[in-house]
Protein backbone atom coordinates (compact mmCIF):
# COMPACT_ATOMS: atom_id res chain seq x y z
CA UNK A 1 0.00 0.00 0.00
CA UNK A 2 2.37 2.66 1.20
CA UNK A 3 4.14 2.23 -2.39
CA UNK A 4 1.00 2.39 -4.46
CA UNK A 5 0.13 5.71 -2.51
CA UNK A 6 3.37 7.06 -3.33
CA UNK A 7 3.02 6.22 -7.26
CA UNK A 8 -0.32 7.38 -7.25
CA UNK A 9 1.37 10.98 -5.55
CA UNK A 10 4.71 11.34 -8.00
CA UNK A 11 2.22 10.59 -10.92
CA UNK A 12 0.10 13.66 -9.65
CA UNK A 13 3.00 15.60 -9.09
CA UNK A 14 3.51 14.56 -13.07
CA UNK A 15 0.69 15.53 -14.37
CA UNK A 16 0.37 18.95 -12.38
CA UNK A 17 3.80 20.06 -14.05
CA UNK A 18 2.28 19.52 -17.48
CA UNK A 19 -0.94 21.46 -16.22
CA UNK A 20 0.80 24.35 -15.17
CA UNK A 21 3.05 24.21 -18.43
CA UNK A 22 0.03 24.58 -20.33
CA UNK A 23 -1.25 27.30 -18.01
CA UNK A 24 2.12 29.33 -18.38
CA UNK A 25 1.39 29.40 -22.24
CA UNK A 26 -2.04 30.08 -21.92
CA UNK A 27 -1.27 33.35 -19.97
CA UNK A 28 1.46 34.64 -22.19
CA UNK A 29 -1.09 33.88 -25.20
CA UNK A 30 -3.65 35.75 -22.89
CA UNK A 31 -1.47 38.89 -22.46
CA UNK A 32 -0.45 38.90 -26.05
CA UNK A 33 -4.46 38.59 -27.14
CA UNK A 34 -4.91 41.18 -24.96
CA UNK A 35 -2.90 44.17 -25.64
CA UNK A 36 -3.67 43.01 -29.10
CA UNK A 37 -7.21 44.22 -28.27
CA UNK A 38 -6.81 47.02 -26.16
CA UNK A 39 -3.84 48.56 -28.26
CA UNK A 40 -3.99 47.40 -31.58
CA UNK A 41 -6.48 47.39 -34.18
CA UNK A 42 -6.00 44.23 -35.66
CA UNK A 43 -5.84 41.05 -33.26
CA UNK A 44 -4.44 37.86 -34.83
CA UNK A 45 -5.23 35.42 -32.04
CA UNK A 46 -8.77 34.33 -32.84
CA UNK A 47 -9.20 31.33 -30.55
CA UNK A 48 -6.87 29.97 -28.14
CA UNK A 49 -7.72 26.21 -26.45
CA UNK A 50 -5.58 23.32 -24.61
CA UNK A 51 -5.78 19.26 -23.59
CA UNK A 52 -3.82 17.46 -21.58
CA UNK A 53 -3.11 13.81 -22.60
CA UNK A 54 -4.93 11.34 -19.74
CA UNK A 55 -2.80 9.23 -17.82
CA UNK A 56 -4.01 6.25 -20.27
CA UNK A 57 -3.04 7.77 -22.56
CA UNK A 58 0.35 8.30 -21.38
CA UNK A 59 0.15 4.65 -20.56
CA UNK A 60 -0.81 3.48 -24.22
CA UNK A 61 1.76 5.47 -25.88
CA UNK A 62 4.13 4.01 -23.28
CA UNK A 63 3.38 0.72 -24.41
CA UNK A 64 2.95 1.05 -28.04
CA UNK A 65 6.23 3.31 -28.42
CA UNK A 66 8.52 0.60 -25.91
CA UNK A 67 9.30 3.82 -23.67
CA UNK A 68 10.98 2.50 -20.36
CA UNK A 69 8.45 3.39 -17.89
CA UNK A 70 10.52 5.58 -15.72
CA UNK A 71 9.13 9.68 -15.08
CA UNK A 72 12.28 10.77 -16.25
CA UNK A 73 12.65 8.61 -19.87
CA UNK A 74 8.51 9.22 -20.40
CA UNK A 75 9.06 13.25 -19.48
CA UNK A 76 11.43 13.32 -23.12
CA UNK A 77 10.21 10.86 -24.93
CA UNK A 78 6.67 11.78 -25.10
CA UNK A 79 6.83 15.47 -26.18
CA UNK A 80 3.02 16.18 -27.06
CA UNK A 81 1.74 15.12 -23.23
CA UNK A 82 0.68 18.95 -22.57
CA UNK A 83 -0.12 20.38 -25.81
CA UNK A 84 -2.05 24.41 -26.72
CA UNK A 85 -3.37 25.46 -30.13
CA UNK A 86 -3.66 28.59 -31.08
CA UNK A 87 -6.27 29.19 -34.17
CA UNK A 88 -5.65 32.59 -36.34
CA UNK A 89 -7.07 34.40 -39.13
CA UNK A 90 -4.61 34.34 -41.79
CA UNK A 91 -1.61 32.43 -42.21
CA UNK A 92 0.93 35.45 -41.93
CA UNK A 93 -0.69 35.39 -38.66
CA UNK A 94 0.82 31.76 -37.49
CA UNK A 95 4.51 32.73 -38.05
CA UNK A 96 3.41 36.07 -36.09
CA UNK A 97 2.26 34.42 -33.60
CA UNK A 98 4.99 31.95 -33.34
CA UNK A 99 7.31 34.97 -33.52
CA UNK A 100 6.58 36.66 -30.60
CA UNK A 101 5.88 33.44 -28.36
CA UNK A 102 9.09 32.22 -29.12
CA UNK A 103 11.26 35.37 -28.85
CA UNK A 104 10.27 35.21 -25.46
CA UNK A 105 13.44 34.90 -23.13
CA UNK A 106 11.95 32.02 -21.26
CA UNK A 107 10.81 30.11 -23.67
CA UNK A 108 13.09 27.54 -25.20
CA UNK A 109 12.70 26.23 -29.08
CA UNK A 110 13.80 22.20 -28.99
CA UNK A 111 11.72 21.52 -32.06
CA UNK A 112 9.52 23.03 -35.05
CA UNK A 113 7.78 20.93 -37.95
CA UNK A 114 6.31 23.95 -40.09
CA UNK A 115 3.25 21.58 -41.96
CA UNK A 116 2.08 25.25 -43.42
CA UNK A 117 5.21 25.60 -45.57
CA UNK A 118 5.37 21.48 -46.04
CA UNK A 119 1.93 20.12 -45.67
CA UNK A 120 1.76 16.29 -44.84
CA UNK A 121 1.05 13.88 -47.52
CA UNK A 122 -2.91 13.54 -46.53
CA UNK A 123 -2.80 17.88 -47.08
CA UNK A 124 -2.71 18.41 -43.20
CA UNK A 125 -1.72 22.15 -42.54
CA UNK A 126 -0.03 23.58 -39.12
CA UNK A 127 2.52 24.95 -37.56
CA UNK A 128 4.20 22.66 -34.67
CA UNK A 129 6.73 24.26 -32.01
CA UNK A 130 7.99 21.90 -29.28
CA UNK A 131 9.10 24.52 -26.65
CA UNK A 132 9.78 24.29 -23.26
CA UNK A 133 8.73 26.48 -20.44
CA UNK A 134 9.83 27.06 -16.42
CA UNK A 135 7.60 26.41 -14.14
CA UNK A 136 8.03 27.50 -10.39
CA UNK A 137 7.24 25.16 -7.73
CA UNK A 138 7.63 24.93 -3.92
CA UNK A 139 10.63 22.35 -4.17
CA UNK A 140 12.30 24.46 -7.17
CA UNK A 141 11.93 25.65 -11.25
CA UNK A 142 10.60 22.16 -13.27
CA UNK A 143 11.05 22.84 -17.30
CA UNK A 144 8.31 21.72 -18.81
CA UNK A 145 7.70 20.53 -22.49
CA UNK A 146 4.57 21.72 -24.21
CA UNK A 147 3.61 21.27 -27.52
CA UNK A 148 1.89 24.62 -29.65
CA UNK A 149 -0.01 24.00 -32.69
CA UNK A 150 -0.33 27.51 -34.56
CA UNK A 151 -3.06 27.37 -37.39
CA UNK A 152 -5.52 28.85 -39.31
CA UNK A 153 -9.72 28.74 -39.11
CA UNK A 154 -9.82 26.54 -42.45
CA UNK A 155 -6.82 24.48 -41.00
CA UNK A 156 -8.31 23.79 -38.46
CA UNK A 157 -11.83 23.11 -39.49
CA UNK A 158 -10.16 20.57 -42.07
CA UNK A 159 -7.93 19.16 -39.21
CA UNK A 160 -11.08 18.59 -36.96
CA UNK A 161 -13.14 16.72 -40.06
CA UNK A 162 -10.27 14.66 -40.27
CA UNK A 163 -10.28 13.65 -36.68
CA UNK A 164 -13.69 12.64 -36.84
CA UNK A 165 -13.40 10.44 -40.00
CA UNK A 166 -10.16 8.98 -38.19
CA UNK A 167 -12.05 8.49 -34.93
CA UNK A 168 -14.80 6.66 -37.14
CA UNK A 169 -13.33 4.61 -39.22
CA UNK A 170 -9.94 3.84 -37.60
CA UNK A 171 -7.54 2.86 -39.98
CA UNK A 172 -9.70 1.61 -42.13
CA UNK A 173 -10.61 4.90 -44.21
CA UNK A 174 -12.33 4.57 -47.32
CA UNK A 175 -10.46 5.75 -50.51
CA UNK A 176 -13.03 7.90 -51.35
CA UNK A 177 -13.01 9.70 -47.96
CA UNK A 178 -9.60 10.12 -48.06
CA UNK A 179 -10.37 11.77 -51.72
CA UNK A 180 -12.03 13.86 -50.60
CA UNK A 181 -10.20 15.06 -47.18
CA UNK A 182 -7.22 15.95 -49.82
CA UNK A 183 -9.55 17.69 -52.15
CA UNK A 184 -10.85 19.96 -49.29
CA UNK A 185 -7.25 20.36 -47.81
CA UNK A 186 -6.75 21.74 -51.47
CA UNK A 187 -9.99 23.97 -50.90
CA UNK A 188 -8.84 25.36 -47.70
CA UNK A 189 -5.20 26.08 -48.92
CA UNK A 190 -6.98 27.68 -51.65
CA UNK A 191 -9.31 30.08 -49.39
CA UNK A 192 -6.28 30.82 -47.21
CA UNK A 193 -4.32 32.23 -49.60
CA UNK A 194 -7.65 34.42 -51.22
CA UNK A 195 -8.18 35.74 -47.59
CA UNK A 196 -4.06 36.27 -46.96
CA UNK A 197 -4.44 38.29 -50.29
CA UNK A 198 -7.24 40.24 -49.32
CA UNK A 199 -5.92 40.65 -45.79
CA UNK A 200 -2.29 42.04 -47.47
CA UNK A 201 -4.60 44.19 -49.60
CA UNK A 202 -6.92 46.11 -46.59
CA UNK A 203 -3.98 46.84 -44.99
CA UNK A 204 -2.22 48.28 -48.15
CA UNK A 205 0.88 45.20 -48.77
CA UNK A 206 -0.63 44.31 -51.68
CA UNK A 207 1.38 40.94 -52.22
CA UNK A 208 2.23 38.70 -54.96
CA UNK A 209 -1.11 37.02 -56.33
CA UNK A 210 1.20 33.69 -56.41
CA UNK A 211 2.95 33.82 -52.95
CA UNK A 212 2.00 34.04 -49.54
CA UNK A 213 5.09 35.77 -47.68
CA UNK A 214 5.23 35.61 -44.16
CA UNK A 215 6.79 37.76 -41.98
CA UNK A 216 10.80 37.58 -42.58
CA UNK A 217 11.86 37.66 -38.91
CA UNK A 218 9.45 34.43 -38.36
CA UNK A 219 11.19 32.87 -41.76
CA UNK A 220 15.06 34.26 -40.85
CA UNK A 221 13.93 32.59 -37.21
CA UNK A 222 12.36 28.94 -38.47
CA UNK A 223 15.62 28.50 -40.75
CA UNK A 224 18.19 29.30 -37.57
CA UNK A 225 16.11 27.08 -35.37
CA UNK A 226 16.28 23.98 -37.84
CA UNK A 227 20.06 24.99 -38.61
CA UNK A 228 20.61 24.63 -34.72
CA UNK A 229 18.10 21.92 -33.83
Amino acid sequence: MPELLALRTEMTRFMMQYKFGIDEIMTKISILREEFAELHAYNPIEHVSSRLKSPESIIEKVERKGINPEFDDIRLAITDIAGVRVTCSFVSDAYRVFEMLTSQSDVTVLAVKDYIANPKPNGYKSLHAVIEVPVFLSAGVVPVIVEVQIRTIAMDFWASLEHKIYYKYRDNVPQDLLDGLKDAADTAARLDKDMERLHQQVRGLHPSADEIKTPERAIAQLKQLRDNL
